[in-house]
């Protein structure tokens, strides 16, 4: 991709919804994909970081006014720079607490699907990890009211989400302290940590403090913090995506650059429960199962995705490792006339090349109910073009006597 694409979009009655020429993109794409997500308040320099990780300067639209540019959540498809066979897939999402939009709810959606779909999540705030920063993240508290792992009926641990959560990233932009607890110099980890630190006491005010802060302790355990000074003139900020390298700070651009080669070589290959590893294709299912369920009104759940994904993967894999088989035997066709026993052996050849490539693209087939119905499709297949074989034979010979002929004609000598 040259460019980004809308990925998500908010139609005319507000409701999410998955543009159709995004989901294209990522039915191409057959490589497994690193998903990293930004998500932040709205006007605090998400999107340049998404270009760099990209490798451009532009791309993803910066805004220079105070109106939000990123509507809904775009998409980048780029190589990943160091996994070879690896699609790299940036989502830069809405920015939250517009004003111009106020819907708290809305905000909550995005961010959560922001969650759901990616490997790397990137938090980008300005300023400090102080407490309004973190009371701002209310989205983080909601989490469990927008995703569940299982139906709605059954009780699931809190701690159940992180197997399914993503990696933590905190981006800290115009970052002018210095970083230092009880007077001794820290490193950025050590600062994120120290801001996350809980308050002892069970009143209503210490348990507001340790809310948000118990919630991202315990939804993301694994956890990075950037501090980015300011990157130039305060005059130039709003220019940031033309300016010459020389006009940038030099301490900024040092901190882009490890941020950048942090998320290329820690950021794993997006996968399902089970360890199944998601590629364009499956993400781009992932997408509109999660979009479909919320636009509906109800709550996305992690497992009736797969289940839903798995369906489809395994229809389309039976579809594949069906028409490899049938490819095959229609070419032996043109082959005849042949001894019958060739006929088996290229049966055998073809039928192993079908499983392969069923098994391939197929997942949790647990119960062998599409490998199946392919061995027996393809069964199917083998005796139509036996019995063909057989026709043709006696056509040119006297072989009506023939008893292995005569039974894959249906005779009973």
């Amino acid at each position: 991709m040259d460019k980004p694409v809308c990925l998500i979009d908010t139609a005319s009655d507000g409701k999410l919804c998955v543009q159709h020429s995004a989901l294209q993109v990522l039915e191409q794409i057959q490589q497994p994909v690193v998903v990293v997500a930004v998500v932040g308040l709205y006007r605090t320099g998400k999107s340049y970081l998404m270009n760099r990780l990209a490798g451009k300067q532009t791309g993803f639209a910066l805004g220079s006014t105070i109106e939000s540019k990123t509507k809904g959540i775009w998409m980048w498809c780029v190589p990943h720079p160091t996994k070879a066979g690896t699609t790299l897939v940036l989502l830069d999402t809405e920015g939250l607490g517009d004003v111009d939009k106020g819907n708290s709810v809305h905000d909550t959606r995005i961010f959560s699907l922001a969650v759901l779909l990616s490997s790397t999540l990137v938090l980008n705030s300005r300023g400090t990890i102080d407490n309004r920063a973190i009371e701002e993240l209310q989205y983080v508290t909601e989490l469990t009211e927008y995703i569940k792992i299982k139906s709605p009926d059954e009780v699931v641990d809190d701690g159940e989400f992180v197997k399914f959560f993503p990696s933590f990233i905190w981006a800290v932009r115009d970052f002018t302290l210095q970083l230092k607890i009880n007077e001794k110099d820290a490193t950025e980890d050590e600062y994120l940590e120290f801001a996350l630190k809980l308050k002892l006491g069970t009143s209503m005010q210490v348990n507001n403090y340790n809310l948000p802060r118990e919630c991202i302790r315990k939804y993301f355990p694994s956890r990075k913090c950037f501090t980015f000074p300011f990157p130039t003139n305060p005059d130039n900020v709003s220019y940031l995506e033309t300016l010459d390298p020389e006009e940038i700070s030099e301490r900024f651009l040092e901190v882009t650059n490890r941020f950048c080669q942090f998320i290329f070589d820690q950021s794993q290959v997006k996968n399902l429960k089970d360890g199944h590893t998601v590629t364009g294709r499956v993400l781009g299912h992932l997408v509109k199962t999660y979009v479909d369920t919320i636009a509906s009104g109800a709550v996305p759940c992690l497992e009736n995705a797969v289940i839903a994904m798995a369906l489809i993967e395994n229809e389309a894999a039976f579809q594949e490792g069906l028409e490899v088989y049938q490819s095959g035997m229609e070419k032996l066709k043109k082959s005849f006339p042949l001894e019958l026993n060739e006929i088996t052996c290229e049966h055998q050849c073809f039928s192993l090349m079908a499983t392969q490539t069923f098994m391939k693209r197929s997942f949790r087939d647990s119960d062998g109910k599409f490998l199946t119905s392919l061995e027996r499709n393809s069964l199917r297949v083998r005796r139509f073009t036996v019995q063909t074989w057989c026709i043709l034979a006696m056509c040119q010979s006297d072989l009506e006597q023939d008893t292995e002929c005569s039974q894959w004609l249906g005779y009973d000598e």
